[in-house]
């Protein structure tokens, strides 16, 4: 019986593949699922609903259990065709999207859920798998809403003269994390809104930000600490309620980025990696699952050699992995067993110059380096919208976003190889 029942699943299995066509992903309408003719790898739509779908940043954590939340809208961008974006795509933030509002995937059935129904736009990718809930925040009042059942909830509503922003939510859900930015750098920002017209204005003004919490239970904000600087991606870590990391923001070659504060303690901020050499960057920093590493984009120097670079939070010791140029990605993550990584590539003008760097990646670390495999050919893809790796929370999926279709869409691919030509 246990044979005949193998033999079925094998049957099913070898059935299901050859119902997917082998293509070539993107330039044109794509089928539900299908088999990328240069990876062979498995990629599915993940979110099927019409109007434009952007999953989290790389370092937002989206998932509550099989749930996996994300951006979306009922507008599809104008003037636009398959193969290529007339207006110009930017990430999620900046995108002219009307109605934006928070949805959810079931990562099994792909039902698709609504969550929020707020009057105006929405912000904040902020998800807790312990509380459940995801948080957002809708002009200057900050909500909650559970991830199941849809039930909404006021937390705080921010004062007149300190319009904050949240970005992350603490591993016990007890804290909301955030910065406040003045009117003045608010002002820069309204009047370049191009990244290349406000990167190095908001840098060099060097106006006072403040990173804050918020007492979920008690309602309460708290200053924790305010620099003259740049202070951005902010985020708590995953194991350890009162560890807030955040960035040095501006150009990479300039900065000392990455630093962590505790939030109870407020101690004077601890920096997790010192530059040892003139244009050395590092950036796009995360925590491993475990909470144990801030891994981060290493280049010794900026555009020559290129690694991931990881700190453990408990020695401060280092360890780097080597990876070719055209392997670097925009954004690296981590699996949640920590043995492989997933980079989203990257275009010939970002900062590697890569001739042919345009793959979703699988990386396993090998002796001090990277050994790499392609899961998605990104040809088509307009990297003006980054795609945003993140594993599935059975690890057997990396998903992502992209527009090689001519709009905006979730997507995931299978990281076991097909091995059916």
């Amino acid at each position: 019986m246990k044979k005949l029942l193998l033999m079925i699943l094998l049957l099913s299995q070898v059935i299901a593949l050859k119902a997917q066509p082998l293509l070539e992903t993107g330039g044109q309408q794509m089928p539900d699922e299908w088999i990328d003719k240069t990876t062979n790898h498995r990629v599915i739509r993940l979110v099927r609903r019409p109007g434009i779908n952007l999953s989290f940043y790389f370092h937002n954590n989206p998932f509550v259990g099989n749930e996996m939340v994300f951006y979306g809208s009922n507008e599809r961008q104008k003037e636009r065709y398959v193969g290529e974006l007339k207006t110009k795509a930017q990430e999620i933030y900046n995108l002219n999207v009307k109605d934006k509002q928070l949805y959810t995937v079931n990562l099994s059935t792909l039902a698709v859920k609504q969550l929020t129904h707020e009057k105006s736009n929405i912000q904040g990718e902020i998800v807790n798998k312990q509380t459940g809930k995801a948080y957002y925040q809708c002009l200057d009042s900050v909500f909650s809403v559970d991830v199941k059942t849809g039930l909404r909830e006021l937390l705080y509503v921010f004062p007149a003269d300190f319009k904050g922003s949240i970005s992350t939510v603490n591993a016990d859900g007890t804290l909301l994390g955030g910065v406040y930015a003045t009117e003045k750098e608010k002002e820069i920002f309204k009047q370049n809104p191009e990244k290349h017209q406000y990167f190095n204005r908001i840098y060099e003004a060097k106006l006072p930000r403040t990173l804050f919490t918020i007492d979920i239970k008690k309602k309460q904000l708290q200053k924790v600490f305010t620099d003259n600087a740049w202070l951005n991606h902010v985020q708590f870590s995953p194991t350890d309620p009162t560890l807030l990391m955040f960035c040095h923001e501006g150009p990479w070659h300039k900065v000392d980025r990455i630093w962590t504060i505790d939030v109870e303690k407020r101690e004077e901020p601890k920096l997790i990696h010192k530059r040892t050499m003139d244009m050395e960057i590092a950036g796009h920093e995360w925590f491993s699952k475990d909470g144990k590493y801030i891994w981060f984009d290493l280049q010794l120097p900026r555009g020559e050699t290129f690694y991931v670079g990881g700190t453990n939070l408990e020695n401060g010791e280092e360890k780097k992995y080597q990876l070719q140029r055209n392997e670097w990605s925009v954004h690296f993550t981590s699996a949640h067993d920590g043995r492989t990584f997933a980079g989203d590539g990257g275009e010939p003008s970002a900062v590697a110059k890569a001739p042919d760097g345009k793959y979703i990646y699988l990386f396993t670390p090998e002796d001090g380096h990277f050994k790499s495999e392609k899961l998605v050919n990104m040809k088509h893809h307009n990297y003006k919208l980054e795609p945003n790796v993140h594993y599935s929370p059975d690890g057997k999926w990396v998903i992502f976003r992209a527009n090689f279709e001519g709009f905006e869409g979730i997507y995931a691919v299978e990281i076991s190889r097909n091995t059916k030509k």
